[in-house]
């Protein structure tokens, strides 16, 4: 997809602020820090439109991304971040779950882990999850920059076999920001969960 307009149009923490428009979303999921905002960025064609920080935990609610007012990508808030107090992160779990769960217009959910370690156990989990409720899943393995061309395929490995993954498993794509390595292929994806594209 060609992207030329953008705009972060809500932030919300309950369904009644969820957009009423009816386009397809694709959620963004990860461990804080793992590079979203980053995908994100790279995905609409913006250096630092949807916001990077060093401070992890940053993200607190859903903000929906309306791109070219054709569908939405929703920021879900990091997990696996300690310093946030339990009362937090069981209110974020909620709030996340119920999106997850409940939300019609939602096609397809790409799933960040970092490329350069085995993913986390809360990685292993949430892709579980995920799979438990029948959500279409790409996992993206950022930060693949950071390691050589030679050893993706043993990055690749280590998340199936982390995972739990077939061995023929085709839902993970290598991904680096600053190169742009795998955003045509994660935008394929995309389109072909919201709009049934090949």
């Amino acid at each position: 997809m060609e992207v030329n307009h953008v705009e972060l149009v809500m932030s919300a923490v309950d369904p009644v602020q969820y957009p009423t428009t009816g386009y397809p979303e694709i959620a963004l999921v990860g461990r804080s820090n793992v590079g979203k905002s980053s995908l994100t960025n790279v995905l609409i064609n913006r250096n630092s439109y949807a916001r990077t920080s060093s401070q992890p935990g940053k993200t607190q609610t859903l903000n929906f991304y309306n791109v070219e007012d054709q569908l939405y990508f929703v920021d879900v808030p990091g997990y696996g971040y300690a310093k946030v107090s339990k009362s937090e992160r069981e209110k974020w779990g909620n709030m996340i779950e119920t999106y997850l769960t409940q939300r019609d217009q939602l096609k397809g959910v790409v799933s960040l882990v970092d490329a350069r370690h085995a993913p986390t156990e809360d990685d292993v989990t949430m892709y579980q999850w995920l799979a438990y409720y029948g959500l279409p899943t790409l996992i993206v393995a950022t930060k693949s920059d950071k390691i050589a061309r030679g050893k993706w395929n043993q990055a690749v490995s280590l998340i199936k076999k982390t995972m739990d993954l077939p061995s023929d498993a085709d839902n993970i794509i290598m991904f680096s920001a600053p190169k742009k390595i795998g955003k045509d292929a994660v935008w394929n994806w995309i389109e072909q969960q919201a709009f049934g594209e090949e």
